[in-house]
């Protein structure tokens, strides 16, 4: 079974990451998809995923359930910008600071590669937004940050990932709600 799940894990991850890969060079930022999450092949964060491998979501969330802790969790949002946690210092005079542009596009793009990977066939084009809505009060981001994602994926669940994940376009949402 271990050897089961560490071919599916594997599969999942490179599967995801060539979707963000994708997604990236839509926006013109290939090289951070081609970068993005190479730490989950990292012993800490492969096994426990092999560990807790299901393939209907992550397996940081088993991790979690099981222990009350993820330990992939805690190296991978230490080592990967386009998490929101990865910026997030609670003992410093901004809190939450505005993520620089190339990882704010990638958290676009994670976020919409992890329901597309996830949801298989049933992803829709509002999918990533309808979840958002519900989660967006618990994430810790930057307020700019939070309007930059939520007209980001609104703009996906109308227009679809292909007229709104455009270099113009990304790049003025951006401007619009992350610079001064």
């Amino acid at each position: 079974m271990y050897f089961i799940n560490a071919l599916k894990h594997f599969k999942l991850i490179t599967h995801h990451r060539w979707v963000v890969f994708k997604l990236c060079c839509k926006v013109g930022q290939p090289w951070r998809g081609l970068c993005h999450d190479l730490s989950k092949y990292s012993p800490t964060e492969f096994f426990e995923g092999v560990k807790y491998y299901v393939g209907t979501h992550s397996p940081i969330t088993e991790a979690k359930r099981d222990r009350g802790y993820s330990k992939a969790w805690l190296h991978h949002k230490g080592r990967n910008k386009h998490h929101p946690e990865y910026w997030v210092d609670e003992l410093a005079p901004i809190k939450r600071p505005v993520i620089p542009y190339s990882y704010a596009v990638e958290m676009v793009c994670d976020k919409l590669a992890a329901g597309i990977i996830y949801e298989g066939k049933n992803w829709t084009k509002e999918y990533e937004y309808e979840y958002w809505k519900r989660e967006k009060e618990r994430v810790k981001l930057n307020d700019k940050m939070k309007n930059f994602m939520d007209e980001v994926l609104s703009q996906v669940a109308d227009k679809g990932i292909d007229k709104t994940l455009t270099k113009g376009n990304i790049k003025e949402l951006y401007k619009k709600h992350c610079e001064e």
